[in-house]
Order: structure tokens, then C-alpha cells, then sequence
């Protein structure tokens, strides 16, 4: 089995063409996306329906539930909150029903799928540490799950007695027996590890591998669609640098 993954999609329209692109060339058996399709970026309606189109298997984000009102956004930084506010304008009824029935955790035997963590996911914690890692790893049931919401893609291998990791911006990390994997898929709309480039990820169980790619898209055209849709004009900047 063959597993594409992708998270933090953020209403950027051209990374998620670009990025599907490149996984319909892979031609794997499942898509995964883990949560985040809206907040930031110009194309919400659009990026969802690309989405729904091509997977079932989606997990809801936190800017998911903030783009409909069930999570509290007064934590969130002016500029979030602000496209926040603005998705909220532009969703009609179908895509905020879409984003309200969509789950926040899916399994698939030694699979776990989520957008923050396998414990407690509504409270949207981050995992970026050794530590935090070893933490959930050692509540995880399975061997694999993977997550998002950081935009920083990392894998984190225990052996129950020790946690390692392997950093981006790009990976690809065999798969041993009797590990248990942690994995952050990177994020498709806004990078936030110093590389500009749209991420994705590859599970291959029949090769016994996890990679994260990275591919270039058009980012002064979702720049321009920013700017012109009058949303802070730092989340424009932003996708030049990926942070």
C-alpha cells in the first residue's frame, strides 16, 4: 500500500496544483490530508473542492474549526486572525457543512492521521522537541502517525527507549521493525522551515519507506491573489521565504 499525504494546504491554490500534480504521477493508493485546507491564503472554496474531489480521508485543522466558528481564535497572532475573519466572508454554506463533518482524527490499522496530536487533538499542541515526541510515541498504539500543523517537516523514530530524529526541509527514512514513527508531512501552502517549496509525503509500505518531497510553485501568483484580495499583506511576504 502506497500513501501520499498532505497537510496545511491553507487556501493556496497554486502549491496545491502543483503538489496534486506530482502525486498523480506517483499514482498511490490513498490520499491523505491532514487538516488546515483554509486560513492565509486567497482560494478556500476552491482549495477545498480540490480536496473533497480527490480523498476522503481528511481530518479537520484548527483553522478548519476557526474558519467555522467551533474553536477560539483570540490566541491566534492579528495576521491569522485577520484571514480568519476573511475565510469565514467567503465559505458558503457547502463548504462550511464540508468543513464541519470532517474528523479530527482517521486510523487505518498501524496508521494513525491527525493535523496536531494523537493525544488530546482539539487542544492543538505542537510537537516540535525531543521530548514532546517521546511523549506521544509512547501513547501511540500503532507504529505510524502522521501530523502537520507545525509546517516543519520532521520524523521521529523511537525505540521505546530512545527517541532520534530526522529533519527537513527533505527526508526519506527507511522503515525497520519494532519502531514506532512520528511524522510531520511538512505543509503544502505556507513552509515555515526556511524553504520556500510546497511539501508532501510518501508512505510506501511495500517498499518499507517514508520520504517528504518538496516541489517549487508559483508563489508571486499566490502572492498577487493575497494582496489583491485585501488580506495582511505579511502573508503575502511570508510565502517568499517560507517562514
Amino acid at each position: 500500500m502506497r500513501y501520499a499525504l498532505i497537510s496545511d494546504v491553507h487556501g493556496n491554490l497554486e502549491a496545491l496544483q502543483v503538489v496534486l500534480h506530482h502525486i498523480e504521477k506517483e499514482d498511490p493508493d490513498k490520499l491523505v490530508c491532514l487538516g488546515d485546507l483554509v486560513g492565509y491564503g486567497a482560494d478556500p472554496q476552491k482549495c477545498i473542492d480540490m480536496v473533497r474531489e480527490r480523498t476522503e480521508l481528511v481530518v479537520a485543522g484548527n483553522h478548519d474549526w476557526a474558519a467555522i466558528g467551533r474553536t477560539d481564535i483570540s490566541y491566534f497572532n492579528p495576521y491569522a486572525r485577520a484571514a480568519v475573519l476573511w475565510t469565514r466572508e467567503k465559505l458558503g454554506e457547502f463548504h462550511r457543512k464540508y468543513l464541519e463533518e470532517l474528523p479530527l482524527v482517521l486510523s487505518e490499522g498501524e496508521l494513525y492521521f491527525v493535523h496536531s496530536t494523537p493525544e488530546r487533538p482539539e487542544e492543538w499542541n505542537y510537537i516540535f522537541s525531543l521530548t514532546q515526541a517521546a511523549y506521544y510515541l509512547s501513547k501511540l498504539r500503532g507504529g505510524f502517525c502522521f501530523v502537520g500543523h507545525s509546517h516543519v517537516p520532521v520524523a521521529f523514530v523511537s525505540d521505546g527507549d530512545e527517541v532520534s530524529w530526522v529533519p527537513g526541509p527533505s527526508f526519506k527514512v527507511r522503515i525497520e521493525p519494532d519502531l514506532k514513527y512520528l511524522v510531520n508531512v511538512g505543509s503544502v501552502g505556507q513552509p515555515r522551515d526556511g524553504d520556500n517549496r510546497a511539501a508532501y509525503a510518501l508512505l510506501d509500505l511495500r517498499e518499507g519507506t517514508i520520504e517528504v518531497r518538496r516541489v517549487p510553485y508559483d508563489v508571486a501568483t499566490a502572492q498577487r491573489k493575497i494582496l489583491k484580495a485585501g488580506l495582511p499583506e505579511v502573508l503575502a511576504e511570508r510565502l517568499a521565504y517560507g517562514r
